[in-house]
């Protein structure tokens, strides 16, 4: 799996920001597991790695040109190529589906906080932009037990996308990995 270009990521960045209605500007960092694990743990407090962090602005610097900084996303790209490989889709792919879930993190969602809303809005994004399952019903799946998960029949049904640390999938070797 090859890293998409910047031009590639910079064009679905401006098209994913103008559909989740972000105003200013976003810098994407790709790094890796390591390094994630560190930003993780100094602006979290959660000593582990994870797939991508978001980081808001606090507002425009007194003195800054006029233009607004929305915020920071950090993407781990060591975990994308696990979670790319788990759910049989490109690295592409994959970085994509964690840039939207960051953005909508920059915008004000929490789904770790609200009642749905950020999944809902995640959901109706995804679609628009095309892309598969998303990070929140990745780990609302992984919680149902095996059995009891409903069958997919149709291929609009099986669409599958911020991830935060306590709801990514991690790949066998990504797990190894991790201390």
């Amino acid at each position: 799996m090859r890293l998409p270009s910047a031009r590639t990521l910079s064009r679905f960045l401006s098209e994913a920001q103008a559909a989740v209605k972000l105003k200013g500007q976003v810098t994407v960092l790709l790094t890796t597991d390591a390094a994630i694990r560190k930003l993780n743990r100094q602006f979290r407090g959660k000593d582990k790695a994870t797939d991508v962090l978001s980081f808001p602005s606090e507002g425009p610097l007194p003195g800054s040109p006029a233009e607004e900084i929305a915020g920071d996303i950090a993407i781990s790209v060591t975990t994308a190529l696990g979670q790319a490989a788990d759910h049989g889709h490109s690295l592409s792919t994959e970085i994509k589906v964690l840039m939207l879930h960051g953005l909508l993190h920059l915008a004000g969602y929490d789904h770790e906080a609200d009642s749905g809303q950020m999944a809902r809005r995640e959901r109706l994004l995804r679609g628009k932009l095309g892309l598969p399952q998303g990070l929140i019903e990745r780990a609302n799946e992984a919680a149902v037990p095996q059995g009891l998960k409903p069958r997919v029949h149709s291929a609009a049904s099986s669409a599958r996308l911020k991830s935060c640390p306590d709801t990514k999938r991690r790949s066998s070797a990504a797990k190894a990995k991790q201390p």
